[in-house]
């Protein structure tokens, strides 16, 4: 093959390998960032361009560095991922943002869509399906790993809106189904990004409205109505 050839060969190349996607990751686990780097740029012929710890450190390196795509955390120390997602958005509405995160309940998923994240997968998520979310995203696709599209698909479905225990708020109704999956107070109080002292006032008044006597009976009468799953 000619010099010519050659040339015309580099100039067809895959568009992704001569322009590698360039990723902001941002995690509060030092480990599992070095994990990410190493599969995105080994594997997934990604640059990384820069870390961050927390969302105010995430918000700084991304209007800094500017990247295709910032891989996002939810909960973090500090400020959270959904707040610094929003904050990135509002300064620039075309940046892809990748949620990755251990949490895949109805309040963080649709938390983060309404924040403006063109992606969300769990970090269960093997490394072929994470790389292929982050071109995705750099390509400006919405990207959704299969739990989470149930989530979306569930949301959207067709049929008539039966809310259950209308006599609860949005807030009330979105602890008592994080209740019935199983979570501590704790856990909730991270989810929604609340104080454990207002999950806990929550929760009383969701048990008076139902008049359960403790969060065993609350659970029970959730899970009937299909919340929690």
């Amino acid at each position: 093959m000619d010099a010519t050839a050659d040339s015309t060969a580099d100039s067809t190349a895959d568009p992704e390998a001569a322009e590698p996607v360039r990723v902001l990751l941002v995690d509060d686990h030092p480990l599992l960032r070095h994990g990410l780097r190493a599969l995105l740029e080994q594997v997934g012929g990604a640059e990384v361009v820069g870390e961050a710890g927390d969302g105010d450190e995430a918000v700084a390196l991304a209007l800094s560095l500017r990247p295709d795509v910032v891989v996002m955390d939810l909960v973090m120390p500090g400020t959270s991922g959904i707040e610094a997602t929003r904050r990135l958005i509002d300064r620039d509405p075309a940046l892809g943002v990748l949620v990755l995160t251990m949490s895949e309940d109805d309040a963080s998923v649709f938390a983060a869509l309404r924040a403006g994240a063109r992606g969300y997968v769990l970090k269960g998520t093997g490394g072929a399906e994470f790389i292929a979310a982050v071109r995705a995203v750099a390509r400006g696709e919405a990207v959704y790993g299969p739990a989470v599209a149930r989530r979306i698909r569930r949301f959207l479905a067709p049929g008539p809106a039966v809310t259950p225990f209308p006599e609860l708020t949005v807030r009330e109704r979105e602890i008592l189904d994080l209740l019935a999956s199983g979570k501590s107070n704790a856990e909730i109080a991270r989810a929604l990004f609340l104080s454990q002292k207002t999950v806990k006032n929550h929760l009383t008044s969701v048990f008076a409205k139902l008049q359960v006597a403790d969060r065993a009976q609350a659970v029970v009468r959730a899970r009937r109505a299909g919340l929690g799953e």
